[in-house]
């Protein structure tokens, strides 16, 4: 079974990040912050809960002012890297929203083998020009990292957190971020520009559009951000968008010998194959699958996968897949 990932803030990483914070701070009183960290509570927590937990509780066993805080989380920091290094960017988002110059500077800090994409939203609320003059300034940093922020933290729809609704509604300021790292060389800055456009994709589908259009034939890289950027329209079956990709002419494509289980398992592979052939090449498709899940209300959800998009030069492709139904 796959390790939770709230279990990521385990009795292990909390002895860490205790025995860390002693090193930078000789009277942190590393038994009594373990004991308040785990509550009686403390099992049924989920990630971020548990992640806001110890951010508050790091704030009562350091009594000295925000900056010097700072200055201790610093240094731990450098011991924590990835997903359990957003404590630190949490502690920011929580105590720091009043200390703009300060949290700009360590936010761009911890985002560095982390990222602090959470925390960077709470000033875009309350500070929205003067934090998105600061993204347009980390969009021009040598550290991918960085730069990646200025992308992943204005995303209108970022998973996990808080909505940007006045980006959802008018995205025109995360444009003109994307506009500075549309060409980024960094495969970890472009998908993070690729999912912020996707994300615009599902309020203001025109905006992306246009982009596309304009942007469409320069790189290969741009075309990937583009073609990425668009797979909610692509998935729609947005008829423009298809045209944009040259996925719009296949007529000439024939589906034959689809054969499927007959019998399906829960947690077990539902199995299917098909083959598509043409009395010429086959050419650029996108190939996908659409599976409608019964709903409680007795209603069907639809959800549409992607098997393939490219150019088959062949006049017949055979196709098998797999795939396991869980509740």
């Amino acid at each position: 079974m796959a390790t939770l990932l709230k279990n990521l803030y385990s009795q292990e990483f909390i002895k860490k990040l205790s025995n860390s914070l002693q090193n930078s701070y000789k009277e942190f009183k590393k038994d009594e912050f373990k004991k308040a960290i785990f509550i009686n509570s403390w099992e049924s927590l989920e990630l971020k809960q548990r992640m806001r937990h110890i951010s508050k509780t790091l704030y009562e066993f350091l009594p000295f002012s925000y900056k010097e805080q700072i200055e201790i989380l610093i240094e731990v920091k450098q011991d924590f890297k990835a997903l359990e290094a957003m404590i630190f960017q949490d502690f920011v988002e929580v105590f720091g929203i009043d200390y703009f110059e300060i949290s700009m500077k360590v936010l761009e800090v911890f985002t560095i083998d982390s990222s602090s994409e959470f925390a960077i939203r709470q000033f875009i609320l309350k500070y929205e020009d003067k934090t998105i003059n600061q993204m347009k300034i980390w969009a021009k940093s040598q550290n991918e990292h960085i730069r990646r922020l200025a992308s992943e933290g204005s995303r209108p729809r970022l998973p996990w957190a808080i909505a940007l609704p006045k980006f959802k509604q008018n995205p025109q300021k995360v444009f003109e971020i994307i506009e500075l790292l549309k060409n980024d060389s960094s495969k970890y800055v472009q998908k993070s520009v690729a999912n912020n456009l996707n994300d615009i994709s599902k309020d203001n589908p025109k905006m992306v559009i246009d982009f596309v259009k304009n942007n469409l034939g320069y790189s290969k890289e741009l075309d990937w951000i583009c073609k990425h950027g668009c797979r909610t329209l692509l998935k729609k079956g947005d008829k423009e968008v298809l045209d944009l990709f040259n996925f719009d002419k296949s007529h000439h494509i024939n589906l034959t010998n689809f054969c499927c289980d007959k019998t399906i398992f829960l947690n077990e592979d539902f199995n299917f194959s098909f083959e598509i052939n043409s009395d010429e090449p086959i050419g650029n498709i996108r190939v996908e699958y659409v599976i409608y899940y019964l709903k409680s209300n007795s209603n069907h959800n639809k959800k549409v996968f992607m098997i393939s998009q490219n150019s088959i030069e062949s006049t017949k492709k055979d196709f098998k897949k797999n795939r396991v139904l869980k509740i």
